[in-house]
């Protein structure tokens, strides 16, 4: 029996069409890379979800030895190893989604060029398999979290709003999301954008409150360090589980239009880019 082709001839579609019910037909797909993006890390490394661990101590271990001892910079009187530790693992989980994402055309292109799937099941599939680092290292946190806790820290007082952390991994998931595939389609004819992205990240951390706290900048300049979206992502989780910070649902609903926002004009880009990509790339 012979193998029969199909060709499906379909209008241009319209601008504002996301296409996100194809997205739902290939749920399985999505699972797919998603088990294969832990899988291969697990096989490709000796100490496996070790390094998950690994990296953001030691992270916090410069980051107490340069701008706690060195500079001297305010920790808000919480402990330094868990005001650090606190805002590095959502600031890893955005940065590390952000990056992959951004690279999803360039190191997908064979595949990209010879079967159709929708595109974005990838950057997607990217940003919900970074979950079981940020899962590992929110573990962590829970641990140095209890010890200070437990010890009597006067400065750690949780509250409830520690029970908006799930829409706190949202908005970080949307914010890499949106900026990633938005970046992922210009390197398609711009390459070197993949430098200043890695550069741009770096620097970016420096605005947002991950190695000192929102409290310590003039009240009148505070506005400035606000308009990163990532800000108030931040200072909610610290705020809730530490009870330190500067929490505000104006600040948060920021950030949750500017997310929404951002992912609407990110698949729009992107879902434009995906059909003509192969001539670019």
């Amino acid at each position: 029996m012979q193998d029969e082709t199909y060709t499906i001839i379909k209008p241009h579609s319209r601008l504002f069409n996301l296409e996100l019910s194809e997205l739902w037909a290939y749920r399985d797909l999505i699972y797919m890379y998603i088990k294969r993006d832990i899988v291969t890390f697990y096989k490709q490394t000796i100490m496996g979800p070790l390094w998950f661990v690994i990296q953001p101590i030691l992270t916090t271990v410069m980051f107490m030895f340069v701008f706690g001892n060195l500079a001297g910079l305010s920790t808000d009187g919480i402990p330094g190893p868990l005001f650090y530790f606190s805002g590095i693992i959502v600031w890893n989980y955005f940065a590390d989604c952000l990056t992959r994402t951004s690279k999803v055309f360039t190191e997908n292109q064979q595949v990209f060029g010879k079967v159709y799937f929708p595109r974005l099941v990838v950057p997607i599939s990217i940003t919900i398999s970074n979950l079981l680092r940020l899962f590992i290292q929110f573990a962590v946190f829970v641990i140095l979290y209890g010890y200070y806790y437990f010890n009597g820290t006067a400065a750690v007082t949780p509250n409830l709003h520690a029970l908006l952390f799930p829409i706190i991994i949202i908005l970080a998931a949307g914010l890499s999301l949106g900026f990633g595939i938005i970046f992922s389609a210009m390197t398609t004819k711009y390459r070197d954008l993949t430098f200043l992205l890695q550069f741009g990240v770096q620097l970016w951390m420096y605005i947002t409150p991950v190695i000192y706290p929102l409290s310590s900048i003039p009240v009148e300049k505070q506005w400035l360090v606000l308009l990163n979206p990532m800000t108030s992502i931040i200072e909610t989780f610290k705020y809730g589980f530490i009870g330190k910070g500067i929490f505000s649902w104006w600040h948060l609903g920021y950030s949750s239009v500017f997310m929404v926002f951002l992912l609407f004009i990110g698949i729009m880009i992107f879902n434009k880019v995906e059909k003509s990509f192969i001539d670019t790339v």
